[in-house]
């Protein structure tokens, strides 16, 4: 199939581009704008406690006030605030309200602290727009206005809040996104360059790949609009890395088999012709993986993740029809002058290193399965030591933007969970009105629960039939003191409720509770899924059923390897209180999926060794020799574009850059060039039952050695006959 497509291209290179061109114009110019959402709830589904929370708020307390910014007052000499400050405070308060800003429903005054160091304005805004654009623009005007209505006094104020927080993470979003495209873009260039020593073959996956990228965005936002699916910001920085560095890897494994084939004297056409019959099943199977385990993110229930997981697949899989059809009819239209102005290509490097390396792995297998296997294990337990945390918000963004600010000085001068209280809504079941008699008692009952600052009645709803009671936590919403201490705030709220009641516990530090218990639930979904689907991908790229377990195990070592390590760095090293708690998920469907990519390019490698003749051993050192320098060049640029996603400055990014980045590196240089091989060596001729797809294959009627489908092929022959056939171009 893979050779009847590259034929089909290659015979026919103008109408293939031709067509791409017309496809990326005319989805570009219809595809809708793709909104971002930074709402933590609306990533819940709605039979959560916390969510079911926010609806009852909104049916019986539809003016109730919550605010959605907040306006920090302090002196400029951080003394305390004067009674003319107060005054200033009140007339900006009240000349804000007047302005009537888009989205702003209500300004009001809120409380001094303790201290008398501090006030604020407190903004409430369209709880049916929470986390969208038009909020973070909203806030925009705010903060701007407010700093405006405030010089002249001795005042400095910032604003913070949701909605000012989804102002600053749109704007660090943007510009860790600059940094992370230009970043990546540098690295595929300078390493192409180094790799091939020619600036068309170095330009060129940057031109296709950008056409690709601008196609698959495009369809994403369809996808997005037509299953209604949540969209964040994040993704798009996620989505450079993975258009770039994925379709780059394609691009490297069928621009390495070309150069092989014409080192081996095929016509430049029949070169790429046979590139892509060879390598062609390797990449669809690599892709096939990695799009799988995206899609096993749609039985996540975070809404995040299942908008990540259809964006991602649907990015590869346009990658993978590029790297079959655009590349090959583009290169095939250049032809060996893609590789000017080096004469490097011509003839077949020594490989001295790779070819010792798998000198290495063939005389001892044991010893090397053995060492990169304990490495593996060593990393891995550090997995012990993990720790999530749940703020999405300040794992977005520096700690320098202004909302980080004013949540971290709001937690100093107030009650650190009075920024983001708990609400307790004590509802009859039978439609009567509350016996408010009972109300006391069971206030005082919330109020005693361990790292409960206070709890009292706050209003009841004009029917009587639902009560609010606030609770304000000792701790942080998104900490895990907080999280734990509203898991018992539920206990006491479910059992101790009066009879003929029922409650529900909503507020930030719920729905982070409920965000705990989804991932767990993708641990026990996701993780297993997506291991069986990449497993049977493999079985039917293999005919095998042995290889697929003891390459999916080496995986999962690498998952342990890399989660251990990023744990030590970053919570034993940095001193951080956890890993943003979507990470493991990420990490595990990025390094099990991306990184099983050089596994099945070594294994190819390795069986279509095996398959001219070659025992178990010299099968795999020879695999070593040849696809060793593509799996180390795609690992390498892989690995480090993925890096560039530390250079946003966000927690998030940075954890996630550095953990996909290591685990690729992982699987590209440990698995994939040690342990895969090594253990294949090892378990010889059953690695591949019940087929036998490392038989050696008889060659058909009519060919010879040099179209590398007879039977073995003595090295030094191999050899000699590149180095004769290198002179004819």
């Amino acid at each position: 199939m893979f050779r009847r497509i590259g034929t089909t291209v290659v015979r026919h290179p103008v109408w293939t581009i031709v067509a791409w061109l017309i496809a990326a114009v005319a989805i570009v110019a219809t595809a809708p704008s793709l909104p971002s959402n930074s709402d933590e709830s609306s990533f819940l589904p709605k039979s959560y406690e916390s969510i079911k929370a926010a609806e009852l708020q909104a049916e019986a307390f539809p003016g109730a006030f919550t605010p959605s910014a907040i306006a920090l007052y302090q002196r400029t000499d951080g003394g305390k605030l004067t009674a003319a400050d107060k005054k200033d405070v009140a007339r900006i308060t009240d000349e804000l309200g007047k302005k009537k800003i888009d989205e702003v429903q209500k300004v009001v005054p809120g409380q001094p602290s303790k201290d008398g160091r501090y006030d604020l304005t407190l903004v409430q805004m369209d709880s049916k727009n929470a986390g969208q654009p038009k909020q973070a623009d909203a806030a925009k005007v705010l903060r701007d206005d407010v700093k405006e209505l405030a010089k002249g006094t001795n005042l400095d104020v910032k604003l913070g809040g949701s909605a000012a927080q989804a102002l600053d993470q749109q704007d660090s979003s943007e510009r860790g996104q600059a940094l992370i495209g230009i970043g990546t873009f540098l690295i595929i260039l300078v390493t192409m360059l180094i790799i091939f020593r020619a600036p068309i073959l170095a330009v060129l996956p940057l031109i296709l790949i950008g056409i690709v990228s601008a196609i698959a965005n495009g369809l994403i936002a369809y996808a997005t609009k037509l299953f209604d699916l949540q969209a964040n910001s994040s993704v798009s920085s996620i989505l450079i890395v993975v258009l770039f560095g994925v379709g780059t890897d394609y691009f490297l494994f069928l621009m390495f088999r070309y150069r092989e084939r014409l080192r081996a004297g095929d016509e430049p056409k029949q070169a790429m012709i046979d590139a892509v019959g060879r390598v062609g099943e390797a990449i669809a199977s690599a892709a096939g993986a990695v799009i799988i385990a995206f899609l096993a993110l749609v039985l996540s229930t975070l809404g995040f993740l299942k908008q990540m997981g259809p964006a991602l697949a649907i990015a590869v899989g346009v990658t993978l029809v590029a790297g079959l059809t655009l590349v090959p009819a583009v290169v095939s239209l250049i032809g060996p002058k893609v590789f000017w102005p080096s004469k490097s290509w011509q003839r077949e490097p020594e490989n001295a290193r790779f070819a010792a390396l798998g000198r290495g792995v063939r005389s001892r297998p044991a010893l090397t399965a053995a060492l990169s296997g304990l490495v593996l294990v060593a990393l891995s337990l550090g997995v012990f030591g993990y720790n999530a945390t749940f703020d999405l918000a300040s794992g977005a963004m520096p700690k320098t933007k202004e909302s980080m600010v004013v949540q971290d000085e709001m937690q100093k001068a107030y009650s650190a969970g009075a920024a983001a209280p708990t609400d307790v809504y004590l509802s009859s079941t039978d439609g009567k009105p509350l016996d408010k008699s009972a109300f006391p008692a069971y206030a005082k009952r919330l109020g005693a629960v361990d790292g409960v600052a206070s709890a009292g009645m706050t209003q009841v709803n004009k029917d009587g039939t639902t009560a609010d009671f606030t609770v304000t936590l000792k701790y942080e919403a998104s900490t895990d003191r907080a999280i734990e201490t509203v898991g018992r705030v539920r206990d006491v709220a479910h059992s101790d409720a009066p009879e003929g009641t029922e409650a529900v516990v909503g507020g930030m530090s719920s729905i982070y509770k409920d965000i705990d218990a989804a991932v767990n639930h993708d641990y026990r979904t996701v993780f297993p899924v997506a291991a069986i689907l990449i497993m049977v991908i493999l079985g039917l790229l293999l005919r095998s059923v042995v290889a697929p377990l003891y390459l999916m195990a080496s995986v999962g070592l690498g998952f342990g390897a890399t989660l251990g390590a990023t744990v030590w760095i970053f919570q034993n090293g940095q001193g951080h209180s956890g890993l943003m708690f979507m990470l493991p998920v990420i990490m595990y469907l990025f390094v099990v999926a991306i990184g099983t990519d050089y596994n099945i390019l070594m294994i190819a490698r390795l069986r279509e060794e095996a398959r001219e003749g070659r025992d178990p051993r010299e099968a795999a050192g020879m695999a070593l020799r040849h696809a060793g320098p593509t799996v180390a060049a795609a690992g390498f640029i892989l690995a480090a574009t993925f890096a560039t996603m530390m250079l946003a400055g966000n927690a998030l990014l940075t954890e996630m850059g550095f953990a996909v980045s290591f685990g690729i590196a992982v699987a590209a240089f440990v698995m994939a060039m040690f342990f895969t091989p090594s253990l294949t060596a090892l378990i010889g001729h059953a690695a591949w039952w019940p087929g036998h797809a490392d038989r050696a294959v008889a060659a058909p009627a009519g060919t010879g050695a040099e179209a590398g489908e007879s039977g073995p092929v003595p090295d030094e022959d191999r050899d000699a006959l590149a180095q004769r056939s290198g002179g004819r171009g």
